[in-house]
């Protein structure tokens, strides 16, 4: 009997369209004679699965189930792609925990650590990784430009502590840019951070591992045609990826072990994404931690899948069957 499996997408965030379009891509690949698949949808406390026809179904939360044509299906197993909340922050995963239902990502704690970049930053720095320099505001905390240039520098990154595909973010160049950045990040979130520029080469490293084996992805590398990796150089091709990467085999090597490290520093589960700064030559930095990285016809993870001479059926496979063994 084929095994029932929720991809889960959507999410309350912004990149919930981006969520949605990750997981067309889940379910194109998904060996259909293995499993049966359906998208679901989630949405404040509007929880769908997609049917033929272009028809929805209602999740019932209980058991996380739905009746179609007078069946009742109910998940045997949750391949999560939601970028942001509730899906990359934990929340979901507890949900799941409750349940008993296996699922594709971090566990909880991890999930959550990983979601609040500044979190995960000073966590991190405490692990001797590299990291950048940092300041933390909440709403309704006082804007105080010199501390900030204090604390970081010009130019600086002000972005939304939970969040991705570079909403709310802005790379600024002077005193008197900070209050409008540090208005826009609010926009996205109650907490934002504001951290050090760091000049240099951007890399991005995916990695999995399971019962039987680790698979160390290929280094890709970032260069984006706008200031940095933002929205439009994510989604819209405004940037010329490289895979593998134009880098020494011997600094390539140092990524992918700083990348297996983190999984277990963490303690990762399913297929993470590590974003890097390479300054001063050959020094690795971290810029964030994605526990349920892109999966879009232009996302990295199915670009280092393919070349890595690996497919991407089968990897969701070993994934999905790694919970059952």
């Amino acid at each position: 009997m084929k095994r029932i499996i929720a991809i889960v997408a959507g999410g309350d965030s912004s990149e919930n369209p981006v969520s949605l379009r990750s997981a067309a891509t889940v379910y194109e690949f998904m060996d259909k004679d293995r499993y049966e698949p359906y998208i679901v949808e989630i949405e404040g406390k509007k929880w769908e699965a997609h049917l033929p026809g272009d028809r929805r179904a209602a999740i019932d939360r209980n058991d996380f189930s739905f009746t179609f044509e007078g069946k009742k299906k109910v998940f045997d197993y949750a391949y999560i792609i939601i970028h942001g909340t509730p899906g990359e922050n934990g929340v979901f995963e507890g949900y799941l925990r409750l349940l008993r239902i296996p699922f594709s990502t971090c566990d909880v704690l991890a999930s959550a650590l990983t979601f609040n970049k500044f979190v995960l930053n000073k966590t991190m720095k405490s692990c001797k990784v590299n990291v950048s320099n940092s300041v933390r505001l909440r709403k309704g905390d006082k804007v105080d430009e010199d501390r900030i240039i204090r604390k970081v520098g010009l130019p600086c990154f002000i972005k939304p502590t939970d969040g991705g595909s570079s909403f709310g973010t802005t790379k600024v160049k002077s005193r008197e840019q900070i209050a409008k950045a540090v208005e826009e990040a609010f926009k996205e979130n109650s907490e934002i951070m504001i951290e050090s520029f760091m000049q240099g080469t951007e890399v991005t490293n995916g990695y999995y591992r399971t019962k039987k084996r680790e698979v160390k992805l290929p280094v890709t590398e970032v260069v984006p045609k706008s200031d940095f990796f933002d929205y439009d150089a994510k989604y819209n091709g405004k940037v010329e990826e490289i895979t593998p990467a134009r880098i020494s085999d011997e600094l390539r090597d140092r990524i992918q072990d700083l990348t297996a490290k983190i999984y277990d520093l963490i303690g990762c589960h399913g297929i993470i994404r590590n974003d890097y700064i390479i300054t001063d030559g050959d020094k690795i930095n971290l810029l964030e931690v994605n526990t349920t990285p892109g999966m879009t016809a232009t996302s990295f993870i199915p670009q280092q899948i393919r070349a890595a001479g690996l497919n991407l059926t089968d990897v969701l496979t070993e994934i999905i069957e790694d919970s059952f063994e």
